[in-house]
């Protein structure tokens, strides 16, 4: 059994993810989108975090999701702040 805490993360990272999109490509919003990145990459931070003590094996399966949202982390700085 996986406790609430344990869970919340994940479930705010998929809502963040999900939102992102529509932010960065459909209202435009540099700013918002930034946000929600810097977002995204704190709830897989915290899923690392939270599942760790549960299964390892589950926590190392996130580092390159980690890579991957840091790289396009850097890239939304970037656009950010070259559009400003």
């Amino acid at each position: 059994e996986v406790p609430i805490l344990v869970a919340l993360p994940f479930a705010l990272n998929l809502i963040c993810n999900a939102a992102f999109t529509p932010i960065q490509f459909g209202l435009r919003n540099n700013v918002l989108a930034t946000v929600d990145i810097i977002l995204i990459l704190g709830t897989i931070i915290w899923m690392i975090i939270a599942i760790w003590p549960h299964a390892h094996w589950v926590a190392y399966m996130q580092i390159p999701y980690l890579l991957w949202v840091g790289i396009a982390t850097a890239l939304q700085l970037s656009i950010t702040y070259l559009n400003r």
